[in-house]
């Protein structure tokens, strides 16, 4: 039990550190948390309008989602490194040190993705790249990936991370929630429109 709260606990604080925050203050910029959405991610820091960081951001979110899961395995087990995956996914969007406001978790699940099984991320850059081509949906994109993430481990036969991205991707559909009612009432914002 120690073990497990110690395995979790790591991914936390790794998850929990906000790079979207911390790159645009570095480079002299505003605190994202006062502009647009109000969010940490990239999507956000882009509305500075320093795709440099805004990239940077995406980049930093991934890679702590891909080396909570790699140190955690090269230790532990298989079992452990899920389990680690799911903290820093947890710290992301309920960072302790911003009051538990944090992103809504698209980079970071992909950096899971990356280390836990990588043939999984590539299937859901792919079904994201296909949904924003055609409905040009952001958001859309994250959510139908997100959704068939699960069943292409379970396919795969990963069940044990399976079971992990279904939890996951319901936390990103809820932290998604403002950016369903737009598609359901007409008016998020597509890929490439000028915002009003």
């Amino acid at each position: 039990m120690t073990f497990t709260v110690a395995f979790f606990l790591c991914g936390y604080l790794l998850g929990s550190i906000p790079f979207g925050l911390i790159l645009t203050r570095a480079a002299g910029g505003p605190d994202v948390r006062t502009i647009g959405s109000g969010n940490i991610g990239a999507t956000n820091v882009l509305r500075t309008g320093r795709t440099g960081l805004a990239a940077a951001t995406l980049i930093c979110d991934a890679l702590k989602g891909t080396l909570a899961v790699l140190v955690i395995a090269r230790y532990a087990s298989y079992e452990a490194s899920l389990l680690a995956g799911f903290g820093a996914f947890i710290g992301h969007l309920f960072p302790v040190w911003l009051n538990f406001k944090g992103g809504k978790g698209v980079a970071t699940y992909i950096g899971l993705l990356i280390g836990i099984y990588w043939p999984c991320a590539v299937i859901f850059c792919a079904i994201w790249l296909v949904v924003a081509v055609i409905s040009r949906y952001s958001s859309l994109s994250a959510l139908i990936a997100s959704a068939l993430t699960p069943l292409a481990f379970w396919l795969l036969a990963q069940p044990q991370a399976a079971a992990w991205f279904v939890l996951m991707t319901v936390l990103l559909w809820i932290t998604h929630r403002i950016n369903i009612r737009r598609l359901l009432n007409g008016s998020e914002g597509k890929i490439g429109a000028k915002s009003a």
